[in-house]
């Protein structure tokens, strides 16, 4: 890893932590928050592919975790922030295609919208119980809708203007 992609993800890593961190909206019944975090994961792993968003999309929603003061969700979201990017970057990877792009980038950051809702209602459900993690579920939904709105338009107009190194980039 070359310093260039090093201080790359860096600086995608801590977009997402301050995406995350500047817009909060509590949800008491799970003890944790809706937040945009998602839409730089969107814009990770769609304009930088699998590898970054997995990185940005894992340590940042994690970083924003513990700063945020929710140290009992770091690990979890590790993961499934990290899977979210990961899969968002290799479907897109796998689309490549220019016709169609926005459709692609909008399927496959549902895919990793998807992800992200399921994997908060599994762990949910352990640590709460069921009924809090279905409370939950759909401000985690709308935390999706809301970070693909936001994500998906600006991960678009940066391939276009040419930056990153994603596979549309590649073309």
């Amino acid at each position: 890893m070359g310093v260039r992609v090093l201080t790359q993800n860096a600086l995608l890593t801590a977009l997402v932590a301050v995406a995350t961190l500047t817009i909060r909206i509590p949800m008491p019944a799970t003890q944790g928050y809706l937040n945009l975090g998602d839409a730089g994961i969107f814009v990770a792993a769609l304009v930088f592919g699998p590898r970054t968003g997995l990185i940005a999309g894992g340590v940042g929603s994690a970083l924003a975790d513990l700063l945020g003061g929710y140290p009992h969700w770091v690990p979890f979201t590790l993961v499934i922030k990290g899977l979210e990017g990961f899969a968002v970057g290799m479907a897109f990877e796998w689309a490549r295609s220019n016709q169609g792009r926005v459709i692609w980038a909008i399927l496959c950051s549902s895919l990793g919208g998807f992800l992200m809702v399921a994997g908060y209602f599994i762990t949910e459900t352990f640590m709460y119980g069921w009924q809090p993690a279905l409370a939950a579920l759909s401000g985690n939904m709308m935390q999706a809708l809301g970070s693909l709105a936001v994500g998906v338009p600006v991960a678009l107009s940066l391939i276009r203007v040419g930056l990153g190194d994603g596979p549309a980039a590649k073309k």
